[in-house]
């Protein structure tokens, strides 16, 4: 917001779960017209939709929290009405850009799509097995062991309110028994790797950090960040074009990918780069060049990203 405001750009911010005395809006699609028109109004704000020129979507809070106090039935007739009527005229602003659009953000959210589309641009995926089945599991560790966990979506929030979290972790072939079958599981082979690799690619500017933790540990994101240490790093040609491929593929403008670094025996400055995820409405706020990330946000919000 503050690059924004430095360009001298009007800048709304809308929570649409706040629709209510806190967001009240109109629409219109009258008299042969093929786009949106009306008003967003806020307690601040008071926007045209047909002035809205890009949208940055950020983790909005869930529609059902606003309507937390109605009964169940009540309570999801509202927020399913609240998606599809407000949260549609949003999606379909002919006008803006969207970084990224939601609908983009849904399909790229999915890990095995994730793992399909960077090996289809030619990016280093682990050997992986997406299974319900004890046996196939306990047969692709013997295969490829050590083979680690990782959940899909994450640990769902505790009624306390509190943020939850399944870290990424080893797994031996003789844990994995009968409760393998109760839902979807992640495997994959466990990759010798010295460091991670932050990618964040935002329309054609790439930002890449490498990260290391004092104990070596498998998830990075599972001790105190402030403990991490960032180095620049350069990300390979190769790589570059294949995230940009990657992007495109989904139809994003934005992305956060991580890469496990392994090491290569002739240079202790290279390695191979392995693709482990992309999240779509990722966080960068925290690292080093954040300050030049949020320019290249700027930019792409105000001049467009293909």
């Amino acid at each position: 917001m503050d690059a924004l405001n430095e360009r001298q750009v009007c800048v709304v911010r809308v929570d649409p779960a706040s629709v209510g005395v806190g967001l009240m809006f109109g629409a219109y699609l009258i008299d042969g017209q093929a786009e949106w028109t009306g008003r967003l109004q806020t307690p601040s704000r008071d926007v045209a939709l047909g002035e809205i020129g890009a949208v940055y979507f950020r983790r909005p809070n869930p529609y059902l929290a606003r309507f937390s106090h109605l009964p169940q039935q009540a309570r999801d007739f509202a927020a399913t009405e609240a998606r599809y009527g407000l949260g549609g005229v949003l999606n379909s602003l002919l006008k803006a850009t969207y970084v990224n659009h939601p609908i983009s953000v849904t399909r790229a959210d999915y890990k095995p799509a994730q793992l399909q589309m960077a090996v289809q641009h030619g990016l280093s995926v682990p050997a992986t097995l997406i299974t319900n089945d004890p046996e196939r599991a306990r047969k692709f560790a013997a295969k490829h062991g050590p083979v680690i966990y990782k959940s899909f979506r994450g640990a769902p929030r505790p009624a306390d309110g509190n943020t939850a979290a399944i870290w990424t972790q080893r797994i031996k072939e003789e844990d994995l028994d009968e409760s393998v079958t109760v839902t979807a599981h992640m495997f994959q082979r466990e990759v010798n790797k010295t460091a991670d690799a932050r990618v964040t690619v935002v329309g054609r500017s790439v930002f890449a950090s490498r990260i290391t933790t004092p104990d070596g540990a498998l998830d990075w994101r599972r001790g105190n960040w402030d403990e991490l240490i960032h180095e620049p790093i350069a990300v390979p040609d190769a790589v570059a074009r294949a995230l940009h491929a990657y992007l495109d593929g989904f139809g994003l403008a934005f992305g956060c990918f991580d890469f496990a670094l392994e090491p290569d025996p002739n240079d202790h400055t290279a390695g191979a780069w392995t693709f482990i995820e992309c999240n779509p409405n990722g966080q960068w706020g925290w690292l080093p060049d954040s300050d030049a990330i949020a320019h290249a946000f700027a930019d792409v919000l105000t001049e467009g990203w293909r």
